[in-house]
C-alpha cells in the first residue's frame, strides 16, 4: 500500500452539520483548514434529515429550548449561547435559504428541502479556502511529540498521513452507519478519552402485536394521546404527562414524534428488561369525566360495544384497547381506568442503526469548557460524537452546529495562544 503525506493548520474530521460548521468558523476566523470525510461527499445525514422537511431549528424562548437537552442542559447551553436557534436561521440567511416557522414551532426553509442549504454551505467553505478531502477515513491519532498531531487515514487503496497542529473531530454517533458514523472511533480515542456506550435515541420501541393487529393496523397514526413517565422519571421537558402528541403503530411496536419525546426514559426503563408503559388515551378528558361515561353505559353491554360508545376514542383507540386486552391479556374490568393509563408492554428499542439519533460518545468530564480533550492538547471534538441527546424538532441539528461552532473557536484559541508562546 502506498503512502502519501499531507499538512494543515487545523484538521476537521467529519462532513457533518458539526464538521462543516467547525470548518466554516475557523476558516472564517482566518485559519488554514482542511476538512476530511469517509465518504465520497459531505452532509449525508443531513440531506437524509431533509427528505421529510428540514427541521433546521425551533422557534421558542432560549430559556426553554436549552431545557430541552435534560441532564445535558447546563453543558449544551453555553454552546447555544454561541450559536443559538436565532444563529441558526441568521445563517441560513447569509446562504441564501429563507426559513419560515410551522404551526408547532419548528423551523424549515421556505422549499423544505436541505439540498440547497447543503449545496451554498459547501460553496462557502471552499471561496473560505477550505481544502476537501473526501473518501478519507480516520484510523489513528498520534502525537507528533512536537505539539502537534499526526493522522493517519485510509483513502481507497492508499494510507495517508497528515501532519496537523490542532484537531476538530466530528465523527457522529452510531446511528445510520451506511451514512458513515458507526461510533467505532472509541478503539482509537479510548487513551484520551472516555467514551460512554453508544444507545439509540429518537427511535421507535418494539412490541409484540398479534399477527391480525400487525397486518390491520401497521402504519396506522395514534392521534391526540400522552405517554404517561413514571414517577421520577428523568425526562425531557417535552415528555410530560400533560405533553399530547401522536405516534404510529409500526410492524414492530410504536414509532414517532411522542415515542421520541419520551425516548430516553423508556429505554432507561428497558434497560432492565421489559416494562409496561402507560398510554393516555383520552388526555383532553378528566378521569371523573371518563368514569361518569362509562358508568352510564349498561353493564350488559360487552367490552368492545362500552369502548365503542366512549366520547373520544375513536376506531383505532377501540382496536388498540382490545388488542391491549386480547394479546396482552390486560383484564376487561381495567377498564375505564385504561383508558387514562393503557399499559403496553415495550420489549426494546430498535437496532441502534436505526435510530435518529444516539446518546453516548465522548463524556463531558474528557473535555474543557472548549470541547479540547483534556488528554490530548490541541484536540477538540463537537456533535453527535459527545455524549449529549436531544429530542427531534430542530433541537438535535441547532446543538450539533453550536458544538461546532464553539469546537472551532477554541481551537483558533487554541492556535492562537501557541503562536503567541513561540514567540
Amino acid at each position: 500500500m502506498s503512502t502519501s503525506t499531507q499538512s494543515t493548520t487545523l484538521a476537521v474530521i467529519g462532513g457533518g452539520p458539526a464538521g462543516l460548521m467547525a470548518a466554516l468558523t475557523a476558516a472564517e476566523q482566518g485559519v488554514a483548514v482542511a476538512l476530511y470525510e469517509g465518504k465520497p461527499s459531505v452532509g449525508r445525514k443531513f440531506l437524509i434529515a431533509g427528505r421529510g422537511g428540514l427541521n433546521l431549528t425551533h422557534n421558542e424562548a432560549a430559556d426553554r429550548f436549552a431545557q430541552r437537552f435534560g441532564l445535558q442542559q447546563a453543558w449544551v447551553s453555553p454552546w447555544l449561547s454561541q450559536f443559538s436557534a436565532d444563529h441558526a436561521r441568521a445563517f441560513a440567511a447569509e446562504l441564501g435559504i429563507a426559513t419560515f416557522v410551522g404551526t408547532s414551532g419548528r423551523v424549515f426553509p421556505d422549499d423544505m428541502k436541505a439540498a440547497p442549504m447543503l449545496r451554498a454551505w459547501v460553496q462557502r467553505l471552499r471561496s473560505r479556502g477550505v481544502l476537501m478531502h473526501m473518501r478519507h477515513r480516520l484510523s489513528a491519532l498520534e502525537s507528533d511529540g512536537q505539539g502537534g498531531w499526526s493522522l493517519r487515514f485510509q483513502h481507497d487503496s492508499e494510507s495517508v498521513q497528515v501532519a496537523t497542529r490542532a484537531v476538530v473531530l466530528a465523527l457522529g454517533g452510531a446511528s445510520w452507519p451506511q451514512l458513515g458514523s458507526d461510533g467505532s472511533f472509541a478503539s482509537w480515542l479510548s487513551p484520551y478519552a472516555t467514551v460512554a456506550d453508544f444507545k439509540p435515541a429518537n427511535c421507535g420501541f418494539e412490541l409484540a402485536w398479534s399477527e391480525g393487529f400487525r397486518r390491520r393496523k401497521a402504519g396506522a397514526p395514534l392521534k391526540s394521546i400522552a405517554l404517561i413517565p413514571p414517577v421520577g422519571a428523568d425526562h425531557l421537558v417535552e415528555a410530560q404527562p400533560s405533553a399530547k402528541g401522536e405516534c404510529v403503530i409500526s410492524e414492530y411496536g410504536l414509532e414517532g414524534s411522542l415515542i421520541y419525546a419520551h425516548a430516553r426514559w423508556i429505554r432507561d426503563r428497558l434497560e432492565s428488561g421489559p416494562a409496561a408503559i402507560e398510554l393516555d388515551l383520552l388526555p383532553d378528558l378528566a378521569t371523573d369525566r371518563v368514569l361518569r361515561e362509562w358508568s352510564q353505559q349498561p353493564a350488559k353491554r360487552s367490552l368492545s360495544e362500552r369502548l365503542r360508545r366512549m366520547p373520544g376514542l375513536d376506531a383505532l383507540k377501540v382496536d388498540l384497547c382490545l388488542e391491549a386486552h386480547k394479546q396482552f391479556k390486560l383484564p376487561a374490568t381495567a377498564f375505564p381506568h385504561a383508558l387514562k393509563a393503557l399499559p403496553l408492554p415495550f420489549d426494546r428499542p430498535r437496532p441502534i442503526a436505526e435510530a435518529i439519533s444516539t446518546a453516548g460518545g465522548v463524556v463531558q468530564s474528557s473535555l474543557d469548557e472548549t470541547l479540547m480533550l483534556r488528554q490530548a492538547p490541541g484536540v477538540f471534538c463537537a456533535g453527535e460524537m459527545l455524549d449529549w441527546e436531544a429530542p427531534t424538532g430542530g433541537y438535535l441539528l441547532t446543538a450539533s452546529m453550536a458544538s461546532g461552532v464553539v469546537a472551532a473557536q477554541g481551537a483558533t484559541r487554541w492556535l492562537q495562544r501557541e503562536d503567541g508562546a513561540a514567540t
